[in-house]
């Protein structure tokens, strides 16, 4: 059987796949080895994990090397002429296999459609910026491939935009934005919507148009942008503005992508594809929506394989990493729950992606008044901080507003309502919202975990937050997890 690597890395958030013939059979990203965020480097580790399928016959790299090289030097980048070529870097691996490059927004793209199961959509991929590409509109039909519908280029980038925003907030570009989103509910969106708007935007995407065109290049930041503005309470009025105008441009997107297209179906892919309070707003124009585990640029080594050897992927879970072999401690788990009302456990394949879905998790009793209190305080994040439910799929809209009739979410890619948040204080955030996700029947120690905690108290969801601190990767290996429960004195459960 051919196998098949698909690789991201030289920049940020390196990853790495593995395919046997047309399987998915292993995922996983750097950080977990090297245990640096967002490390740009594959690890030695990693790859002899890797190597358990045997040497690649193919590698496939998720980005065009060479172009993104031109875009640089254009803009006077310089430097990049003696950078590694992926070729050189994967020798320095050991790894020497032919490599191919696919297209960034490519590989974004057909990780996308060929993960969905549909057999038809609409595809937007929106980043930061690939070789030249900032967003890309697709239409895609299982029977004649994916083919490109707009595109618009560096330097007009929201996702550029947002990431300049995020580190004019004092938080770190390409790794905070997502506190930028959270913090954005404790604000107020109207204080400043006018001065960001005006600042900012040239002009805004609409049935006329998907592209949002900006006053400046926001590539290197936009640290000087109303220096002026220096308070915490001031921050969360701008993050807010900044979160409603990315929302309007999301919006606007969808909108012309809808409008030119017949089909009921859309699928959301690349770094801006995490805005999850954002991409409930698909559901206006869609019925089926599909984001996959992993949407940012360390899912597309698998998109970058799948470009090159486009075939529907059956993506049913998003455990392919480091395996933590055994049998999953349900029993351990509720018996902390019930005694303390807080457990870890680390058990499984790791998640393949940023967010933890119950193979590397902190879980807690979302019932509890003061669980989020003591959940931040282990992670050592900000108060403010929210946390997702897991909740066995079935009764999801029992509790949830869910947008549509087959709505579903595995992977924690919508923010949505809570129907009785005062009963749910672990899960909810400040505007009654929580980032669900949905647990399907199937033999995984997540789902049974769930159904022993309902048996047994009538509540079917957990709160659920990632085995780790703030700033540190999620827990991979037993020796991480020793490690952890040594530091944090939160005992881990392992199988035994």
């Amino acid at each position: 059987m051919t196998i098949r690597w698909g690789v991201s890395a030289m920049s940020h958030d390196a990853a790495l796949a593995v395919f046997d013939g047309d399987r998915l059979v292993y995922a996983s990203h750097g950080e977990r080895y090297s245990r640096v965020k967002n490390d740009r480097d594959l690890h030695p580790a990693q790859i002899a994990e890797a190597l358990a399928w045997g040497q690649p016959d193919e590698v496939f790299f998720y980005e065009n090397h060479w172009a993104k090289r031109w875009r640089q030097l254009n803009a006077g980048q310089y430097r990049v002429a003696f950078k590694q070529t992926p070729a050189s870097y994967l020798r320095g691996l050991g790894i020497r296999a032919p490599v191919h490059l696919a297209y960034h927004h490519e590989s974004h793209a057909a990780y996308g459609a060929y993960t969905s199961g549909f057999d038809e959509a609409d595809i937007i991929v929106i980043d930061s910026i690939g070789e030249a590409e900032t967003l890309t509109v697709w239409s895609y039909d299982s029977r004649r491939g994916m083919r490109q519908v707009a595109r618009q280029t560096y330097p007009d980038s929201v996702g550029l935009w947002y990431s300049a925003m995020t580190q004019r907030l004092g938080l770190k570009p390409q790794e905070h934005e997502y506190i930028l989103m959270g913090m954005a509910a404790l604000g107020d969106p109207h204080r400043f919507y006018d001065m960001v708007r005006d600042d900012f935007i040239q002009s805004m995407p609409g049935r006329q148009s998907p592209k949002a065109t900006f006053k400046q290049n926001l590539h290197r930041g936009c640290r000087d942008w109303r220096p002026e503005i220096v308070n915490i309470a001031d921050y969360v009025d701008v993050a807010a503005a900044v979160q409603r105008i990315y929302e309007e441009i999301f919006e606007g997107i969808l909108a012309w992508t809808s409008h030119r297209s017949p089909t009921d179906n859309v699928i959301i892919v690349g770094g801006c594809a995490l805005n999850c309070v954002a991409n409930v707003i698909a559901y206006k124009y869609y019925q089926r929506v599909w984001v996959p585990p992993n949407p940012g640029d360390a899912g597309s080594s698998v998109g970058a394989v799948l470009a090159y050897y486009p075939a529907p992927l059956q993506l049913d879970h998003a455990y392919l990493g480091t395996d933590i072999a055994g049998s999953y401690p349900v029993t351990d788990v509720i018996a902390d729950l019930h005694a303390t009302g807080v457990s870890a456990v680390a058990a499984g394949r790791a998640e393949f992606g940023p967010r933890a879905l119950g193979h590397r998790s902190i879980l807690a009793d979302p019932r509890l008044p003061d669980v989020k209190d003591r959940v931040n305080a282990i992670k050592h994040r900000e108060e403010f901080r929210p946390f997702a439910p897991m909740i066995l799929e079935e009764h999801a809209d029992t509790y949830f507003q869910t947008p549509g009739p087959t709505w579903t979410a595995p992977y924690m890619q919508f923010a949505i309502p809570c129907r009785d948040p005062q009963a749910y204080p672990g899960i909810v955030h400040v505007d009654g919202t929580s980032r669900v996700q949905t647990v399907p029947k199937g033999n995984h120690g997540a789902r049974a975990l769930l159904e022993q905690w309902y048996a047994e108290t009538g509540c079917p969801m957990l709160l659920n937050t990632s085995l780790n601190i703030k700033g540190e990767p999620l827990v991979n290996t037993r020796d991480d997890a020793d490690r952890w429960s040594a530091v944090h004195q939160l005992l881990v459960r392992m199988p035994r």
